[in-house]
């Protein structure tokens, strides 16, 4: 298991590199550029855009910029005075928001060394810290949102194989589809409206925490403010218990038919010997496709629901940044992102092998 997990994670590597380019590649694409998101101030001049343009390198060769993004810039430097120091390149002083503060220098270290850069819009702070203070809100709605998903549909799919064709079953597939064509917006919107404050004032209409809480030192723990969850973990959710259901009982139903499960009713076990042991264990195994990319979502963030709720996560942040074009973060992100659905999918076959011990990964 161990050389497998190790050997997977070396071949993410040239998948992440990939990964890599194509986002440095559509950032260069995009309208507007990291020049145009910085120089927004009416009194810029060409000539002090010109020289922030210059510092940024924006009109170096494609593969000089990704270099530059990826390990740094101090292998572009040289002793030009002899002084045992090595000078950038371009180092211009240039207020280019007039805030009356010069922005930072252009020399970087590469998102190799764990820099990515400072945000153009959130007080020009470090990357790397933007994301961690969000990662703790998009893994407790995310978690809590798979939990219900999976502690619901899976039940709902293994009575409703067992009842094929009665009233349960027909009911939960038409919730199925219901779940599944509601989008998740109107949803969010709707559970606001009739929950929230014109409406029943049942819960809140967003937030991790109340705002008084949260400038005194932080949220309280999760136990403290589970109203705040109801509704977002509701909103996601609700895809996780119509995919679960409707995988699990997909499933369980084609186990049924297997030489192994007919022997064992032969024996004279029961059926609840039968369905649950012999039949749900085999049935879960197709269900460890679908909880790759569902863990994948908790780590990556719902960026839909999370906007809605004001919920302060990744998705949330990444929507922000892409409206604010804060490049920076919105490369942050996508990179986070990639490495999640890896490891989901990595944690997908160990999974298999978990479940299935005729399975073996080599």
């Amino acid at each position: 298991m161990l050389k497998y997990t190790l050997r997977r994670l070396i071949q993410a590597i040239p998948t992440l590199f990939g990964i890599s380019v194509l986002t440095y590649a559509l950032m260069l694409t995009a309208p507007g550029g990291p020049v145009a998101a910085l120089t927004f101030s009416p009194t810029i001049t060409p000539q002090e855009r010109a020289a922030l343009a210059a510092r940024l390198g924006v009109n170096d060769p494609f593969h000089i910029q990704y270099l530059r993004w990826l390990l740094g810039d101090d292998w572009m430097r040289w002793d030009t005075d002899s002084d045992g120091i090595a000078d950038s390149a371009v180092l211009i002083p240039l207020d280019a928001d007039g805030d009356g503060e010069n922005e930072p220098p252009g020399d970087r270290l590469g998102i190799l060394r764990g820099d990515f850069g400072r945000s153009f819009y959130q007080g020009r702070r470090q990357v790397l810290p933007i994301i961690f203070e969000r990662i703790p809100a998009t893994l407790e709605l995310g978690i809590s949102s798979l939990l219900v998903g999976l502690i619901v549909g899976l039940p709902i799919g293994i009575l409703a194989a067992i009842n094929r064709g009665g009233f349960f079953d027909n009911i939960t597939r038409v919730i199925a589809v219901v779940f599944n064509a509601l989008p998740v917006f109107w949803l969010g919107l709707l559970l606001l409206l009739v929950f929230g404050g014109n409406g029943l004032a049942l819960l809140p209409m967003g937030n991790r925490c109340n705002a008084a809480a949260n400038l005194l030192g932080g949220c309280p723990p999760v136990y403290g403010r589970l109203e705040y969850l109801i509704l977002p973990t509701f909103v996601i959710a609700t895809g996780g218990i119509a995919g679960f259901s409707r995988f699990m009982r997909a499933s369980l139903l084609d186990v049924s038919t297997q030489d192994y499960v007919r022997t064992a009713k032969a024996k004279g076990l029961s059926d609840r010997v039968v369905w649950f042991k012999h039949g749900t264990r085999n049935a879960l195994i197709p269900i460890a496709t679908f909880l790759g990319p569902a863990i994948t979502g908790v780590l990556s963030g719902a960026a839909i629901t999370e906007t809605i709720f004001a919920w302060p996560g990744l998705g949330r942040l990444a929507v922000t940044s892409v409206t604010q074009q804060d490049y920076p973060v919105v490369m942050a992100v996508v990179l986070f992102a990639a490495v999640a659905t890896i490891l989901g999918y990595l944690l997908s076959d160990i999974l298999y092998a978990l479940i299935d011990p005729r399975i073996r990964l080599h």
